[in-house]
C-alpha cells in the first residue's frame, strides 16, 4: 500500500504530530510506502491567487477558468503539481489535523483549494441530460481511499445527536462528502480522538494502540456507503434523491448514505 499523509499542525511535538509519527512508523513497519506532506514545515501557501496560474490567469481573475487552463497546459505551480502527483501515486490518503472552529485548519483548506484544481478534482467527465460530470463515486481519484484522523478538544458527549456541538458525522460531512468523495475517493469512517486538550500519557498510549489497529486495517475497512451520483439514486438534472429511496428516520446528510448490506 502506498500512503500519503497530509498533516496540518504547526507544532511537531503536538498530539497531531505524535499521531502522524505513529502512522508513519506503523505503516512502514508493515511494509507499506509512506510519503508525508507536512504543510506547516513546507510553508504551504494557502491562498489562491493569480500567481497560481501564471499566463493562464484571466483578467479579471476567474479562478475556475484560470485553474483549468493552467492544469490543461501543465502550467500550475510546482508545489501544486507535486501534491497532485502524490495523490495519483497513493492508494490511501490520511488527513491528520485538529478540528478548529468545526472544520480543518486554514492551511489544509488552502491545500484543498489549490491542489483540487479544475479538470483535476472537479469539472471532469461528460455533462449532459443524463450525467452531471464524474463526481460522487466517480472522478480522477477513483480507486483510492481516504481517512480523517482528527483531534477534538471537547469530550465525545458534546459531539453526539443531543450534544451541544452536533454529531461529529454531521460536522465532518462537508469534508467527507464534499471534498473527498466528490473527486472519487472512497471515504473510511474517521478516527476521532476526543478530549485532546486534556490527554495524559496513559490515554495517549491507549489512543495510539487504537490508531495502529485502524491503520493496519485500512485496506479491508468498509467505506462510508455514500450514494453515487450517476447510478440511479438521483433525478437528473435536479440531482435530488428520488422519492422512496430514503430510509425511515433519516433526514439531512444521512439521506445520502445507503443502507449497508448485512455483514458490512
Amino acid at each position: 500500500m502506498k500512503t500519503l499523509i497530509v498533516y496540518a499542525h504547526p507544532e511537531p511535538r503536538s498530539l497531531n504530530g505524535s499521531l502522524k509519527d505513529v502512522a508513519v512508523s506503523t505503516l512502514e513497519a508493515a511494509g507499506h510506502e509512506v510519503r508525508v506532506s507536512d504543510l506547516y514545515a513546507m510553508n504551504w501557501k494557502a491562498a489562491v491567487d493569480a500567481a497560481d496560474f501564471g499566463g493562464y490567469a484571466t483578467s479579471p481573475l476567474r479562478v475556475v477558468r484560470s485553474s483549468g487552463g493552467a492544469y490543461d497546459a501543465g502550467a500550475l505551480t510546482p508545489d501544486v503539481t507535486e501534491e497532485q502527483e502524490k495523490l495519483l501515486w497513493a492508494d490511501t490518503v490520511i488527513f491528520q489535523f485538529p478540528l478548529w472552529w468545526y472544520t480543518m485548519p486554514a492551511i489544509l483548506k488552502g491545500w484543498v483549494d489549490r491542489v483540487f484544481s479544475f479538470h483535476f478534482a472537479y469539472g471532469v467527465g461528460v455533462h449532459d441530460e443524463t450525467r452531471h460530470g464524474e463526481r460522487y463515486g466517480e472522478g480522477t481519484l477513483l480507486g483510492r481511499r481516504a481517512i480523517l484522523s482528527v483531534t477534538v478538544g471537547g469530550p465525545q458527549s458534546h459531539y453526539t445527536d443531543r450534544g451541544i456541538n452536533g454529531p461529529i458525522e454531521d460536522l465532518l460531512f462537508p469534508i467527507h462528502h464534499g471534498i473527498l468523495y466528490y473527486p472519487g475517493l472512497e471515504v473510511l469512517p474517521p478516527f476521532v480522538l476526543y478530549g485532546a486538550d486534556r490527554i495524559s500519557d496513559d490515554t495517549f498510549a491507549d489512543a495510539a494502540t487504537r490508531w495502529k489497529q485502524r491503520l493496519l486495517t485500512l485496506e479491508t475497512t468498509a467505506p462510508i456507503a455514500f450514494r453515487r451520483q450517476n447510478f440511479g439514486d438521483y433525478e437528473v438534472p435536479s440531482l435530488r434523491l428520488k422519492e422512496g429511496l430514503e430510509t425511515a428516520g433519516r433526514s439531512g446528510f444521512s439521506l445520502h448514505v445507503r443502507d449497508q448490506p448485512p455483514g458490512r
